[in-house]
């Protein structure tokens, strides 16, 4: 093809803004929340640039104007190692890593729109992709943890002050320190024995506290942590009569900040929200848009937790509150297909609830009607648009014909249900500046007609022996090779418009090892077709439920999403 039309060389447009008319209107539960009643500061949002998915500036800049234009007020970067960093050469190396230079642009172009950018970091856990690196193996504890209390460590974490008060102008340095259960039980406790991990937690904090101060900065730290050490050893609310001698260590410049983004109802978060005021008042509070572990949007389940979440809030008079975008497993989903939850939590928090009100000013705002843009979400199921929760279109995309460890949560029902999820796509309008978020769903959508119960299928015609029909499957294995490239085509265009190249390597590996193994199962076959073959060893196996639940499916439609244990039951990943 000429490299013109290549995906790679299809970059972002600039958005055509529209104009939103605004009104009020009462609810129950929800009242005017742009009243700053409670010396509300931060209503933002948080993009994952550490798994894999590092969005260009241009992207970025794309996202500044929406954010800025609907309302909101803040914006995170998280970056774990994809950031430079002055002295660390491999922090981020081969990772898309944001240049100084960079990130001064972005703060800058924050600024432009009357917004703060928040610097969002890891100085605990979540450090993965360093460990691979020599240069950080002495510092590294055990899993992706840093070995606390070492002073290499805090020399880092002072790079990484350095660094960020350089390039951000905003008071506030986020530095997680979240999900760190196991923390010094490896090198650490080599070192020093078995430990109170509650006291190293909290010296810890005070150590990048101290750091922070010289900086002249206020930390953010996730809540969940506290929790695990002062509870009963798991993220839960903690008791009003709790023990509160970690507490009356925190500095004064650390600002708690609470996560929840798994629960429908207002009563969770409004228990989770008064757990972490206990700890320290005025909690940050961050919900999420079900962006992570797949590939498709799940905009209908993030409405309602948007819904619940903003009014918990407004229940506790929370602060400060933004909405992550998460990435886990290759930052696989787009964020800007989220474009519906980002439009009604801004609507919400303007006080703006009815419904109807919301559909149309959005596509007043958008160019495109609030369903058809909706209809993203259709993958994910894929039987209709509900509010549940699910990965159907990665395990099913990734689910090995053969081996089929997915099997068991399939009904027979899904190549039709994915032949209307492609119709239906089809049918929108692709005259505005989000056509390339349908056509690579379409695209999914049409691989998944085929592929779906391919393996099912083709499991059942050999334990028949019925030569006709794997003969003919044999014709819908190069089918969904064919899909493959068209849906491959259209992945690498949105992936190009929004993200750095840095990252898709991996999208490479797995499209393309998927495409590989569909051929090699197809030349499988034509080898048991001409008597090459006696027997094939995958289809010789008998198929459990991925569950757990023996011979037993009872698991259908799930949420799933890590590409390495839905591919093979083999080693891919050497854990850490």
């Amino acid at each position: 093809m000429p490299s013109g039309e290549h995906p790679v060389y299809v970059y972002a447009s600039a958005l055509t803004q529209g104009t939103c008319t605004s009104v009020k209107y009462s609810t129950e539960r929800l009242i005017n929340m742009s009243v700053n009643k409670y010396n509300r500061r931060w209503f933002g949002t948080m993009l994952d640039c550490s798994r894999n998915a590092v969005m260009t500036v241009d992207s970025v800049k794309q996202w500044i104007d929406i954010t800025a234009d609907l309302g909101y007020n803040m914006l995170m970067l998280y970056t774990e190692d994809t950031y430079e960093v002055k002295n660390q050469p491999y922090f981020g190396y081969m990772r898309g890593r944001y240049s100084i230079s960079e990130m001064k642009e972005i703060n800058a172009y924050c600024a432009s729109k009357g917004m703060e950018l928040i610097p969002n970091i890891q100085t605990l856990a979540h450090l993965n992709a360093i460990t691979r690196w020599p240069a950080y193996a002495p510092i590294i504890d055990q899993k992706d943890f840093l070995l606390v209390g070492d002073e290499r460590v805090y020399d880092l974490i002072d790079d990484m002050f350095a660094t960020v008060c350089e390039t951000h102008t905003s008071q506030f340095v986020h530095v997680g320190m979240d999900e760190a259960k196991g923390l010094g039980r490896g090198k650490y406790q080599d070192i020093h024995g078995i430990c109170n991990v509650a006291e190293m937690f909290v010296e810890h904090i005070k150590r990048v506290a101290e750091i922070g101060k010289k900086y002249g900065k206020t930390i953010l730290v996730w809540g969940d942590m506290f929790h695990t050490l002062m509870g009963p050893g798991k993220h839960e609310n903690l008791p009003e009569d709790f023990d509160r001698a970690i507490c009356d260590q925190i500095p004064d410049n650390v600002e708690i900040v609470c996560w929840e983004y798994d629960k429908p109802y207002v009563e969770f978060y409004d228990g989770r929200i008064k757990s972490h005021n206990r700890i320290r008042e005025n909690t940050w509070y961050t919900g999420a848009f079900r962006s992570w572990l797949a590939l498709t949007p799940r905009n209908a389940y993030t409405l309602k937790h948007i819904k619940s979440v903003m009014t918990a809030c407004q229940m506790n008079q929370v602060r400060d509150l933004f909405f992550a975008h998460w990435g886990n497993d290759g930052a696989e989903c787009s964020k800007f297909a989220f474009l519906p939850s980002l439009f009604y939590a801004a609507q919400l928090y303007k006080g703006v609830t009815d419904e109807e009100a919301i559909k149309k000013a959005f596509q007043e705002k958008f160019g495109i009607p609030w369903d058809d843009f909706m209809l993203l979400d259709l993958p994910d199921g894929p039987n209709g648009l509900d509010d549940g929760l699910y990965t159907a279109d990665k395990y099913l995309l990734y689910n090995d014909p053969f081996i089929g460890l997915m099997d068991s949560t399939l009904d027979g029902t899904e190549d039709e249900a994915y032949a209307l999820c492609a119709k239906k796509l089809g049918e929108v309008s692709l005259d505005h500046p989000w056509a390339y978020l349908f056509e690579t769903q379409k695209a999914l959508s049409d691989v998944l007609a085929i592929k779906a119960n391919l393996g099912p299928r083709t499991r059942s015609a050999y334990e028949d022996k019925d030569h006709t029909a794997l003969k003919k499957l044999i014709a819908e294995y190069e089918a969904v090779e064919e899909k493959l490239d068209i849906f491959y085509r259209a992945y690498c265009k949105q992936w190009y418009r929004e993200n750095k190249g840095l990252g898709f390597e991996v999208q490479d590996a797995r499209i393309g090892g998927l495409k590989q193994r569909i051929r090699h199962c197809k030349e499988m076959l034509i080898a048991y077709e001409a008597g090459q073959l006696v027997h094939i060893d995958e289809l010789e196996e008998k198929r459990l439920d991925f569950m757990g639940n023996g011979e037993s499916f009872t698991q259908k439609h799930m949420i799933y999403g890590y590409w390495d244990k839905i591919i093979s039951a083999n080693m891919v990943v050497e854990p850490l």
